[in-house]
């Protein structure tokens, strides 16, 4: 992990240093520059780093990165830590409500249309799940938008609050709802790998020899389902839950885009436009420790589930 963290920060500073965008222009503007004496111009040059080698800047920030201090953010004028604490806070809000409801959906349609292989039932979760992979999130996101918001007008347009309120006056209620939206548009996108693979699975174990001698026996569907079924499709459906991480992740940046939901997505997206490196960076880490984390709890959880796959362990 901490490989693969040193390998995407290198990657992300290499990006950012060779972008076209210059941060004066993308921050102040042209006609304001124009009127700049070169003195002032020279100070903001210093302030976003303009003509310093890529390699200083680099290790300067990993140096700092190492102690602790993510740098302070040139856009919002505060502690990169500050800034990611309350953008993560709403992201993950968002993406918990998202990845729970996608991954228990898509583990149930699997299972129904694997043990329903060919009827109309697992045809039509199977169509259903090819067009939801096809198809673009924040497209989704826009006809969820157009219809429950502006057409029904029983949904809020966007924001994770309502506009004019103080954050004390905000309830639980009032995140909830501004959070259906988006949260129902990162569900049904990652539903469809989970409930393909899953079917796939399960049929590969309904037509196994164990299944077969137990339906010999008298067993019932239900109780095959239950003794062979779930504990053995389990595990790749904890893999792809885990690995989902990182799609929710890259759909949250457009779906938060789209509803002007003020979370990590939306902060990453302002960050690169606007050159704000230590920012960027700050997001780009913590983003990739989710992803990571995400593969190695479901590494864990193999051997908890399966204990052949545990190093040196024993068959029961």
């Amino acid at each position: 992990m901490i490989l693969l963290i040193i390998a995407v920060s290198v990657a992300s500073f290499v990006l950012i240093s060779v972008s076209p965008i210059d941060p004066l222009q993308a921050n102040i503007g042209q006609a304001a520059l124009g009127s700049m004496s070169a003195e002032q111009i020279e100070k903001l040059q210093a302030y976003w780093g303009v003509g310093t080698p890529a390699y200083q800047r680099f290790f300067s920030w990993a140096a700092d990165f190492f102690r602790g201090d993510m740098g302070i953010s040139l856009l919002y004028r505060q502690p990169v830590a500050d800034v990611i604490k309350v953008k993560l806070a709403n992201s993950l809000y968002l993406m918990t409500i998202a990845w729970l409801i996608s991954g228990i959906i898509g583990f149930i349609m699997g299972i129904i249309a694997g043990i329903n292989k060919g009827r109309f039932i697992d045809k039509a979760i199977k169509g259903y799940s090819l067009l939801i992979a096809s198809t673009p999130a924040f497209w989704l996101a826009l006809v969820l938008l157009m219809v429950f918001a502006v057409w029904l007008q029983i949904l809020p347009i966007g924001l994770s609050v309502p506009i004019g309120v103080e954050a004390s006056g905000v309830t639980f209620a009032d995140k909830i709802q501004h959070a259906i939206l988006p949260a129902v548009t990162l569900s049904i996108t990652g539903i469809s790998n989970i409930t393909l693979h899953t079917r796939e699975k399960m049929i590969e174990i309904m037509e196994s020899d164990y299944v077969l001698f137990s339906r010999a026996r008298g067993e019932s569907t239900y109780n095959i389902i239950k003794n062979h079924g779930i504990r053995n499709v389990m595990l790749p459906a904890i893999t792809l839950q885990f690995g989902s991480i990182s799609e929710i992740f890259g759909g949250s940046v457009l779906v938060e885009q789209i509803f002007s939901y003020p979370g990590l997505g939306q902060a990453a997206v302002t960050a690169g436009l606007g050159s704000d490196v230590p920012l960027l960076l700050g997001i780009t880490v913590i983003s990739a420790v989710f992803v990571f984390g995400g593969n190695l709890i479901a590494n864990i959880l193999y051997g908890i589930i399966d204990p052949r796959i545990r190093r040196g362990g024993k068959l029961s």
